[in-house]
């Protein structure tokens, strides 16, 4: 198999109507590059986040209503950068299953993952029914 980066995805590729074999070269690499796009949009967003709305805030307010304003406005930023970066360590570890074969498996199972599942969801680890189930289990401990 070509590595997936020497791989040319056509401009009108649709993974869902791919009816070759499961993560085959080409839906590798549409995969690759959908999440190599994502991830540089939220370092993007991070960076302009960073420059100007952490930097420009001004937490000192005279106004007590005002300056919690601004804490709450610069809590939340902040929240969001650290959801931001998680999902970034999602997409870098989707990328190395890319690499290593495991890309479009569900890690409990060894079931393809559905395409749809994926364009949707392009860091997904689980199946449908597995993430239902992983989901189902949470909620009965939580209730414990």
């Amino acid at each position: 198999m070509a590595s997936p980066a020497s791989v040319l995805v056509p401009p009108d590729y649709d993974p869902l109507k791919d009816k070759g074999e499961f993560m085959n070269s080409v839906m590798l690499e549409f995969f690759r590059h959908k999440l190599v796009e994502w991830r540089t949009e939220l370092l993007r967003e991070s960076s302009e986040t960073i420059q100007h709305t952490l930097q420009e805030t001004e937490l000192q307010k005279p106004d007590l209503a005002d300056r919690a304003s601004a804490e709450t406005d610069h809590a939340l930023e902040l929240r969001t950068r650290d959801r931001e970066r998680k999902l970034i360590s999602k997409i870098n570890e989707a990328l190395l299953r890319i690499e290593d074969g495991s890309y479009g498996y569900c890690e409990d199972t060894g079931e393809p993952i559905s395409i749809a599942r994926l364009i949707a969801r392009p860091v997904a680890t689980l199946s449908i029914e597995a993430q239902e189930r992983h989901e189902r289990m949470e909620k009965t401990h939580r209730e414990d």
